[in-house]
């Protein structure tokens, strides 16, 4: 059971997007902050494809870790922060289409370290495709580190 320690969780990722000149540049951003998990979607465009013409390995990692790290936030108290200890990205079909959602969720929740997973999926047109899962450790860093 996972146990928000910020009722305002919501805001606080909110004010923190804000702050993310990469996601921004990339045009991501969420569309759903709620406890424990959070979304999002990218409109594709050339930037976003690497030399054959699907998506970059990149753009879909940090697309997995943005939103693994936000669902993290979202339940940590005001003064804690968050950042990924480990990633690891299975890419698992070509990021071919038109957009893309990401979802990410805490799997386990502790007091230091939260366990998360998320998944990248492809959309051309109706149509949708899982293209990556992905895990990660997100490090709770206290107001004394």
């Amino acid at each position: 059971m996972l146990k928000t320690y910020n009722p305002n969780y919501k805001s606080r990722v909110e004010k923190f997007l804000e702050r993310q000149f990469f996601m921004k540049h990339i045009h991501f951003s969420l569309s759903e902050i709620e406890e424990g998990s959070t979304e999002g979607w990218l409109e594709l465009e050339e930037m976003h494809l690497q030399q054959k013409g699907v998506v970059h390995g990149g753009v879909i990692a940090t697309l997995a870790d943005s939103t693994m790290g936000f669902a993290a936030y979202t339940l940590l108290a005001d003064d804690q922060h968050v950042v990924t200890g480990e990633l690891k990205v299975s890419y698992l079909n070509p990021g071919v289409g038109d957009k893309l959602w990401a979802k990410g969720w805490v799997l386990k929740q502790g007091k230091k370290v939260n366990f998360c997973e998320a998944e990248v999926y492809a959309y051309n047109a109706e149509q949708r495709k899982l293209i990556a899962k992905a895990s990660a450790t997100m490090i709770t860093i206290f107001p004394e580190n």
